[in-house]
């Protein structure tokens, strides 16, 4: 409502007052748009970069040598799942068979706060991979920290710059 008062004061005015002030809120708008754009990418990219050390941790120490690649797939996998499920409460194909009309994977559809906190904790499951927890175990730990990062980060997303 603060917007629509100040363009009918720009009226009040006059129209080319009002129209300036349109076109400057657009221009802010946008503005806006394109910084939230490059943080969603740089922390895409900062999980993209955490799977290498999340894949390293699983080969390592979760993939026997002795296996054909679509078995050790199958791990990989099922650790993405982990993730998945503990930030997002849903595997991967849970997520595919609820959005069936959307594009691509549910990470591309995370938010930035998502995105921050599933880099955090790929990089803290490759700590947990490389000290043997069980699976179950990282999955409630992982969990437990994705809650409290997601609480922190959306209690007030201005003060981390994360939005406007």
């Amino acid at each position: 409502a603060h917007k629509d008062i100040a363009f009918e004061f720009g009226m009040w005015i006059s129209p080319e007052f009002k129209l300036y002030l349109i076109k400057e809120f657009q221009r802010l708008k946008e503005d806006e748009n394109r910084r939230l754009s490059l943080a969603w990418d740089l922390n895409r990219t900062l999980s993209k970069l955490n799977y290498r050390i999340h894949t390293d941790a699983i080969k390592t120490h979760l993939i026997p040598a002795a296996v054909t690649p679509a078995q050790a797939a199958v791990t990989y996998a099922n650790e993405a799942d982990v993730l998945n499920v503990a930030l997002f409460g849903l595997t991967a194909k849970q997520w595919r068979d609820a959005n069936p009309t959307l594009e691509g994977n549910m990470r591309e559809h995370a938010t930035l706060e998502q995105l921050l906190v599933l880099a955090n904790i790929e990089s803290l499951n490759a700590e947990f991979i490389h000290m043997d927890l069980p699976q179950g175990d990282r999955l409630k730990q992982l969990n437990d920290i994705a809650i409290r990062q997601m609480k922190t980060l959306t209690a007030a997303p201005a003060r981390f710059g994360l939005k406007e």
